[in-house]
């Protein structure tokens, strides 16, 4: 296994039983989750692996709670996507970088989408600056991977299933690793 595969895969091995409340899932099954429903859909392998890795942002947080509940917003987007910068392509960071952004167009855009929110993305859309303008709307499609993120932000709201039955860790990390070589 290469020292990237490694280091994240110690990163879920030491926080990935993290959850937040009221979502009803770990950091590991989450990410899990999200990376099953972009491989049901045929994604990029590079984006597989961007849904993967979506909140690893929040795993590098010194944050041991749900900080949207101290009104705090943790940006593990920027986290996570400055830590994958050097690691990985843009393919894998920028969409990371993006799926929060993608969220604040998704209620700009979607009259039904405020509904499908969990809690806490609800609360943390406040503190990421609530839905976008028309003209912020036009600036972030404009981005390269913004459908790239729109679509790992609906697999991201999608994976929150406390009774989708998950593989044991050691299965799940396997399976990670699988695909990071195959992103190599």
């Amino acid at each position: 296994m290469n020292y990237v595969a490694k280091l994240i895969e110690n990163i879920y091995r030491t926080k990935g039983d993290l959850s937040y409340l009221g979502e009803g899932v770990s950091q590991i099954e989450h990410a899990w989750q999200c990376g099953q429903l972009a491989k049901k859909n045929s994604a990029s392998s590079e984006l597989q692996l961007a849904a993967w890795l979506h909140d690893i942002g929040h795993l590098l947080s010194k944050e041991v709670d749900t900080p949207t509940l101290k009104g705090h917003d943790d940006r593990h987007e920027r986290i996570g996507s400055q830590f994958l910068k050097n690691l990985f392509p843009e393919a894998v960071f920028v969409p990371i970088a993006l799926h929060v952004e993608a969220k604040r167009y998704l209620i700009s855009t979607d009259a039904g989408y405020l509904e499908k929110l969990s809690p806490d993305s609800v609360r943390s859309l406040t503190l990421q600056g609530g839905p976008l303008s028309i003209e912020e709307c036009q600036n972030f499609l404009s981005k390269p991977f913004a459908m790239d993120a729109i679509a790992l932000r609906r697999w991201d709201d999608q994976a929150k299933d406390s009774e989708c039955s998950l593989l044991s860790k050691e299965e799940v990390l396997s399976e990670f690793n699988d695909l990071m070589v195959s992103c190599s």
